[in-house]
């Protein structure tokens, strides 16, 4: 695979013409590999858990939670990860397993009768995650195939004490919660709620597979997207591309921005949690700057502020990215005209997304992917063409996101 590819414009790929002598030849490793990645963030009250589900003073007491999560790339043996990064009190899980979903579903309570396989955590069935940690559970001998989903099942016999929960809101995807030990049912059917709650990774063993890491906000979250159709513009780059050894990762949040903490904390801020803590990152992605020129005040001074804020904080990703030799793509920020909120009247923030965008366009990057022109109307540029809009003039449909997949160049990777 090659690690070394750099993006000309939007298209092109231009060699370093570095000539090297040859390796010994060796066999291929094995190696672990994120597969699928989910953004941890402090759950808002509107998104916790509903009753009996959420109390006074704990949460997902005597509860099992059944969620599934559409892998991008696959491998003979698996692990996943649990985070309590947002947990002020110890996490116990009492019980964990995975297991294929019955008709390869997104969504679904059911899984594959006899597919179940319990997780340990040093040998152990149950384990204790403590306040901001995460645990990596052992790995399980079980062939997932790529882009496939994956029924992850736990068991919280006490629940996790206080109202800190970490999860993923955005999940664009069905959970199950229940009350009593039933994570290795065969069938769940309790209250369905669509947030992904304490898992933040899925990792797979895969022999010269490296993964493509894209920090962004909603429009990578997948706001406009299908539930349970796993048609985000990730979802579709990897089934677009077809690669077994490119495992694509979304660490994105709706309402995230770069400068600033607002829906999870702000991509500087999250940088070596989100990036740097994937195993077999080898590419980002950075795909964000909407929300901060969204937020920031509709005056001369507050949009010149945010572009020189931006550039550095572009220029801040890229230099540590580099420092541990991964390659740093950026992507146009997306037309908002007529976007109510951040469309002002005298275009201050239309200017400043257009200087933004000439910022990405002017090298600060490896490489940079025109998205903005991928889904603008060319009829009046500063908005989504019509095709392409969900409906609010920020956020895209299906098709939309089936755009930004096209723009991105399979020789980049």
């Amino acid at each position: 695979m090659k690690r070394r590819a750099l993006l000309a414009g939007s298209a092109g790929v231009v060699g370093a013409g570095l000539v090297a002598s040859p390796a010994p030849a060796t066999a291929p490793r094995s190696s672990w590999v994120h597969t699928w990645t989910a953004m941890p963030q402090l759950t808002e009250p509107g998104n916790m858990p509903p009753a009996p589900f959420t109390g006074n003073d704990a949460v997902l007491v005597d509860t099992t939670i059944r969620q599934t999560v559409h892998l991008s790339i696959g491998g003979p043996r698996l692990r996943v990860r649990f985070s309590n990064a947002f947990g002020t009190t110890d996490l116990p899980l009492t019980a964990a397993a995975v297991a294929l979903p019955r008709n390869g579903a997104a969504g679904t309570g059911a899984i594959v009768p006899g597919s179940s396989r319990p997780l340990t955590f040093g040998g152990q069935p149950s384990v204790v995650v403590p306040a901001g940690a995460q645990i990596v559970s052992d790995p399980v001998p079980m062939t997932v195939a790529p882009r496939s989903n994956l029924t992850v099942s736990a068991y919280l016999a006490d629940g996790q004490a206080g109202l800190n929960l970490t999860s993923h809101p955005g999940s664009r995807t069905t959970s199950w919660l229940i009350r009593g030990d039933r994570h290795a049912d065969a069938e769940v059917a309790g209250t369905p709620v669509d947030h992904w709650y304490l898992l933040s990774g899925v990792e797979v063993t895969a022999t010269g597979a490296a993964g493509l890491v894209i920090l962004g906000d909603s429009l990578t979250d997948g706001r406009g997207s299908t539930t349970n159709g796993n048609d985000r513009w990730p979802d579709q780059l990897a089934a677009r591309l077809r690669d077994p050894r490119l495992a694509v990762l979304n660490q994105a949040a709706g309402g995230n921005r770069v400068l600033h903490d607002g829906l999870g904390p702000n991509v500087l801020a999250r940088f070596d949690r989100d990036v740097l803590g994937v195993s077999g990152a080898a590419w980002v992605l950075v795909f964000e700057g909407v929300n901060d020129i969204g937020t920031a005040e509709a005056t001369e001074a507050g949009q010149r502020q945010v572009i020189a804020a931006l550039t550095g904080a572009y220029r801040q990703i890229v230099q540590r990215a580099h420092a541990q030799d991964l390659r740093v793509y950026g992507a146009t920020i997306t037309p908002f005209g007529g976007h109510t909120g951040y469309d002002d009247p005298g275009g201050l923030r239309e200017r400043a997304r257009i200087a933004v965008n000439g910022v990405i366009r002017g090298g600060v990057f490896d490489g940079y992917l025109d998205f903005a022109a991928a889904v603008a109307d060319p009829a009046a540029p500063a908005r989504l063409a019509p095709a392409f809009d969900v409906g609010d003039h920020l956020h895209l449909n299906p098709a939309g996101y089936a755009a930004l997949a096209r723009a991105v160049a399979r020789t980049l990777f």
